[in-house]
């Protein structure tokens, strides 16, 4: 069995090697000669399967997509060749949510105020806008959401985007891009939208680029300095809008959902369910294949404050970091030149392609013996000693 996966999709050896041969790829620039004789496709959401791609291969036994977004797969094509397809729903939610949370922590420091205390509006409530409402809740901050999709089946208590744009100091989005129907989200924010948000409020986009008309974003910030941006995904990637990022206080390469635990419960989903094609047993595990974090444990003497628990987020993940590097790498001195080895030249592919450091809360013991008062810090994610 030939299984073709993304050069970047971890842990493939260690879950697929006893299936076959594996071969690595590029996934932004696979053609459909590399695909012509392959068994199994392993991709992300840089790859665009359809007819096109696969139009050499007549022996195609399973697709899959670690991704949780589903628009780069032409599904119906792939169900009409009777190909079995599958993609990863939630495995990346976590790490979204508490990249999200971090990101708040961090601004709320930046600019000397507090994150309780503020009204947070998550726009698409799926997995990952979950995950953000289960961190932000878990803190004890008043969360709204919306989403028109899921609001009628769904027992959550849900807003309007108008209602949630007129009362939220920060906007943070988790939706799919769709470009058709009555709830499209291509542009979803565009120039009127964003002119209208609140004075002083904190914009996050964590879902895709195209969300936001990224053009009009650089056209109302020179005009709203105060509304404040954390841009994880961007118009046009991997080639993003470089005049923009001198705007955002923290800019990131698609990374949000890139924890080790995120990347490898995205690939054994996959594993699971050719194993589950194939009719044998998924006798693997998924925790075999982290490593332990540098520092297991934490002793609590006390209730961590708002900035001490930010202190205890960038224990397990310096956010800081990323941004540092987005800048460096895409950015000539701050100006607005691109670097000759930059986003000409997959400077954007390599820091996601490179960005293998990442843990999650959980990978965090915290030690809070005699402490009462700690279920938020577990709810929020972190382990505990002897739970």
């Amino acid at each position: 069995m030939k299984i073709l996966a993304d050069e970047n999709m971890p842990y493939v050896e260690q879950l697929f090697g006893d299936l076959g041969t594996i071969e690595a790829v590029n996934g932004r620039t696979l053609t459909p000669q590399q695909i012509k004789d392959a068994d199994v496709l392993l991709v992300r959401s840089v790859t665009k399967v359809d007819q096109a791609l696969l139009s050499l291969n007549t022996g195609l036994k399973f697709v899959g997509s670690a991704t949780i977004g589903t628009d780069h797969i032409d599904q119906n094509y792939l169900a009409s060749k009777g190909i079995p397809f599958t993609n990863a729903p939630g495995c990346n939610a976590t790490a979204v949510g508490e990249f999200a949370f971090i990101a708040m922590l961090e601004l709320a420091k930046r600019f000397g105020t507090k994150l309780k205390g503020k009204v947070v509006g998550i726009v698409g409530a799926g997995n990952t806008g979950s995950a953000v409402a289960k961190c932000l809740e878990a803190y004890g901050v008043e969360v709204l959401l919306n989403d028109p999709l899921i609001e009628a089946d769904d027992p959550r208590e849900f807003v309007s985007l108008e209602e949630l744009i007129a009362r939220a100091n920060v906007i943070s989005l988790h939706v799919p891009l769709t470009k058709d129907g009555a709830h499209k989200t291509w542009y979803l924010f565009d120039e009127q939208r964003l002119q209208s948000l609140m004075p002083d409020v904190w914009l996050l986009n964590c879902c895709r680029g195209e969300v936001i008309d990224n053009r009009a974003l650089i056209k109302v910030k020179r005009r709203r300095p105060d509304i404040k941006l954390v841009l994880d995904v961007w118009e046009g990637e991997p080639d993003p809008m470089l005049e923009l990022v001198p705007y955002v206080e923290l800019a990131t390469p698609h990374i949000a959902g890139y924890s080790l635990e995120g990347k490898a419960r995205g690939t054994y989903m996959l594993y699971q369910k050719l194993m589950a094609v194939l009719g044998l047993d998924a006798d693997k595990s998924m925790t075999s294949l982290l490593p332990a974090l540098w520092s297991q444990q934490v002793s609590l003497d006390e209730l961590p404050s708002e900035k001490a628990l930010l202190q205890l987020s960038r224990f397990v993940y310096d956010l800081r970091d990323d941004d540092e590097l987005f800048r460096q790498t895409m950015l000539d001195d701050s100006s607005i030149k691109p670097l000759e080895n930059s986003a000409n030249n997959n400077g954007f592919d390599l820091m996601r392609k490179n960005h293998k450091h990442r843990r999650e809360f959980s990978a965090l013991k915290l030690a809070t013996a005699g402490q009462s008062d700690v279920d938020w810090l577990f709810k929020l994610g972190f382990s505990g000693v002897g739970r």
